[in-house]
């Protein structure tokens, strides 16, 4: 069995580099295999450049294809590997497209994971394992109402005046403030247009308590659904959204207005230039340490009284490993292509596991990856 590992960008190198140091067969590919030589080249040999029909002759039945490279070529590869009988994972979201190809997969035998990275990834794990023993606690009452935050942010660890640094090209970013979200808030659907019209503040139970600004991302309802929520639970909030610094919101107000202006063609070609600027003046420096802050939380209250309350809360920052995001996002890859390929994944699509064996699993060797990892209990 061959790993496939498409696309070496920052947040690939750590997960590539604990599979090949693990012994596996990886055929590494990336569209400059000079830069994967550069990242790579001193555990392997086997560096391709990218190309997909080079790709499709070397792929056999049971190899795993992994999928780093932009959005727009997940599906792709994805059919590839359905068409070969080869397993796909990538950290991504999963597209309507890719949802689309269950039915195949399962045809095939082949699993299509996703969703395996930070955020989203090691939040679904988090949410799975609190879920599992809320319902299996003797809390558990269909008529609690439950509250459910899960914030993720990738921040300088040491503060600027930007209140912000860029690990990658700034373009995803300033598209993502421009996306519409959906949560529930206080029983009820709340769909808002733009990110800075939902900021709020949250108290993030770290081992120095800390404060944060917080918005909704993208559409949290199907999440319900995938946490395993009961169809009868009273969920009174709901929102998987985005963590910044306290005074982002006051650095960013100028962007926030602009973005706000743009529109059509033109108003692609100023985001990429934005993109371009930010990436010029706040990308992170050579050495320089980021941080990621991830908090799950799960509350379950009943007239008024809590009943149940636990939250993950993770502070990891960068050092002589490399970047935090770069570690989260791809061991979880690396841990994810294990599972699929030792058949504890089953076929089809689907996001990171629930599984409580994987989850117990993974969570803790994902505590090796973090400075500081626990399960804050708020009750007694």
């Amino acid at each position: 069995m061959t790993i496939h590992w498409c696309g070496t960008g920052l947040s690939a190198i750590p997960g590539l580099r604990r599979l090949l140091e693990a012994g596996h067969d990886v055929a590494v590919w990336n569209r400059t295999p000079e830069k994967a030589t550069e990242a790579v080249g001193d555990l392997t040999t086997n560096i391709h450049k990218f190309s997909i029909t080079r790709l499709s002759e070397l792929l056999s039945p049971a190899d795993v294809v992994v999928s780093m490279l932009p959005g727009d070529w997940h599906v792709e590869l994805a059919e590839l590997a359905i068409a070969k009988g080869a397993h796909f994972v990538s950290s991504s979201y999963i597209s309507p497209e890719m949802r689309a190809l269950d039915d195949k997969a399962k045809a095939a035998g082949v699993a299509l994971v996703n969703e395996v990275g930070l955020d989203p990834g090691i939040d679904h794990l988090m949410a799975h394992a609190l879920v599992a023993e809320y319902a299996d606690s003797p809390a558990f009452d269909a008529d609690n109402e439950l509250s459910f935050l899960s914030y993720c942010g990738g921040i300088p660890k040491t503060p600027n005046p930007f209140r912000y640094k860029f690990s990658w090209s700034p373009l995803g970013v300033l598209k993502a403030l421009r996306s519409p979200s959906r949560s529930i808030r206080d029983f009820k659907t709340y769909d808002v247009a733009r990110p800075w019209d939902a900021i709020s503040t949250y108290d993030a139970p770290l081992a120095t308590p800390e404060s944060f600004q917080v918005y909704p991302n993208r559409d949290s309802l199907p999440f319900m659904e995938q946490y395993h929520f009961g169809k009868d639970w009273k969920v009174k909030t709901f929102v998987r959204g985005t963590l910044r610094l306290n005074g982002w919101s006051d650095a960013w107000a100028d962007v926030f207005r602009e973005v706000e202006t743009l529109e059509g063609p033109e108003g692609d070609a100023r985001l990429k230039e934005m993109s371009d600027q930010f990436w010029t003046d706040h990308a992170y420096d050579e050495g320089e340490p980021d941080r990621v802050v991830l908090c799950v939380d799960l509350k379950a209250e009943r007239d008024g009284q809590t009943k149940w309350h636990k939250t993950y809360v993770m502070d990891a920052w960068g050092d002589d490993r490399g970047s935090a995001m770069a570690r989260l996002v791809s061991y979880p890859v690396s841990f994810a292509i294990e599972a699929a390929m030792n058949g504890k994944i089953a076929a089809g699509v689907s996001a990171a596991p629930s599984d409580p064996a994987l989850v117990d699993s993974w969570m803790g060797r994902i505590g090796a990856l973090a400075q500081h990892l626990q399960v804050v209990s708020h009750t007694s």
